[in-house]
């Protein structure tokens, strides 16, 4: 047990034990010395979260966060908001100064407001030596140069989820590998009643992952190196011309799914091919009306397109402080003892595979070989590309990224809006306002 007085003492040493506890394995770790954080009196934190999809993930943070305040006498109010609200509620919060204390954002988030933030630079970097170093896609996000603006926090793995007997049914023995069969597949299945659906709305998750992919599988790019915005290319038209056909074989409506809808499409039986997190086959497991769908479900990374390597997003989250807090040693404390090696192990575990670990220390967590299913999800934060790839990330890919231009390019000409070129042209012109090179 933790008492406030240990806790106080020896913060450092116990955030510096990598593979402490049940999930003892392998080599330890370098050793730097971690800084030590005392909360100021009297203090109390506010930290804004993304709502969860799998309810045992929620479950361990408030678990770890009640620890936290038994050991140091310091209330954690958490506040939840939408997948999609989270960012403009951060924004706000971030430039009028007040509100939340800490906020769970998404991708490169904070590279919009990184003047607004606490240097989390010591902290991070203490994390990383102790515990194997960061997975460099998710650090990516979280530096501006060599400073830490926020931790990276997780990875959460997309992967195609879909219905094996449909897809046997449509006349395919094995999930195809290259896009060009998987139009195919997707095609079949249309033609049997069970189509597949992937959104073209703005959802800041699945909406933001498949167009990345779509993009890249096809060897198009937002930017290159220097930042340059060259979208407007035969790559990108290709992207485009093939997400249109895709689209001919989805259900309705998927022009105006959010993170939620392609969910709830699957578990209500109206289609049969879609790409999620693993919370879509815990939520079928866990009604009793779908347990029997549960069964027959199977996932698998996206299919790869003529650019010849596996390309994908993977959604992920930072966890940032702002300056306006009065109580910086206690935010700092409080993410500290969260990023423990016991910790984050047990709260990655909760999530059932649904969040991928920041670290590669903590990537012998028993989660991963635990259930089939949860393969394709196991390497997300390893194996993720950034978003503002393969220019620098910062406020330039933050605000192409937030005003969804790419997703919104793929959504013009699939519905007919504009035409292929003048959907690309559309995205280049926005792009354009936010790098300025």
């Amino acid at each position: 047990m933790i008492n406030r007085r240990t806790f106080l003492a020896g913060t450092a040493g116990l955030a510096g034990t990598a593979f402490a506890g049940p999930f003892a394995g392998g080599n330890a770790f370098a050793q730097a010395a971690a800084p030590t954080y005392k909360p100021e009196e009297g203090s109390s934190l506010r930290l804004l979260r993304w709502v969860p999809f799998v309810p045992a993930e929620e479950e361990a943070w408030l678990a770890n966060t009640k620890k936290f305040t038994d050991a140091t006498g310091v209330e954690v109010r958490i506040d939840k908001e939408s997948w999609e609200d989270v960012r403009p509620k951060a924004a706000v919060a971030a430039n009028v100064g007040s509100g939340p204390d800490m906020v769970m954002s998404w991708f490169d988030d904070p590279q919009q407001y990184p003047d607004k933030l606490v240097d989390l630079t010591d902290l991070g970097t203490s994390i990383g030596q102790a515990n194997g170093g960061w997975y460099a896609g998710l650090e990516g996000y979280a530096k501006r140069g060599d400073q830490f603006i926020a931790l990276p926090l997780c990875a959460i793995g997309n992967a195609v989820v879909y219905r094996d007997s449909h897809v046997k049914a449509a006349g395919f023995s094995e999930f195809p590998k290259d896009t060009a069969g998987f139009l195919e597949l997707c095609k079949a299945m249309q033609a049997k009643g069970t189509p597949a659906g992937f959104p073209h709305g703005k959802a800041v998750g699945d909406g933001n992952n498949y167009a990345h992919w779509l993009l890249w599988s096809h060897g198009g790019q937002m930017v290159d190196e220097s930042g340059k915005v060259v979208i407007n290319s035969p790559e990108t038209l290709a992207a485009v011309k093939y997400a249109m056909e895709l689209y001919k074989t989805f259900i309705p409506g998927t022009e105006s799914w959010q993170d939620v809808n392609n969910n709830r499409a699957f578990l209500a039986g109206q289609v049969s091919l879609i790409a999620n997190g693993v919370s879509v086959y815990y939520a079928a497991l866990k009604d009793p009306a779908t347990q029997e769908m549960a069964k027959d479900m199977r996932s698998t990374n996206f299919p790869i397109g003529p650019v010849g390597k596996s390309v994908e997003l993977a959604q992920t989250s930072t966890i940032s402080v702002f300056k306006h807090t009065k109580y910086p040693e206690a935010a700092k404390a409080y993410l500290q003892f969260m990023y423990q090696p016991d910790n984050m192990n047990a709260w990655i575990q909760g999530a059932s595979a649904y969040c991928c670990q920041p670290l590669k220390g903590l990537a012998n967590n028993p989660v991963w070989t635990s259930n089939p299913i949860h393969a394709a999800y196991a390497r997300a934060s390893e194996t993720l590309r950034p978003n503002g790839y393969a220019g620098p990330l910062g406020a330039a890919s933050a605000g192409t990224m937030a005003d969804y231009v790419l997703v919104d390019m793929f959504a013009e000409a699939v519905t007919g809006q504009s035409s292929p070129e003048d959907a690309i042209a559309n995205a280049e012109r926005r792009a354009n306002r936010y790098y300025r090179v």
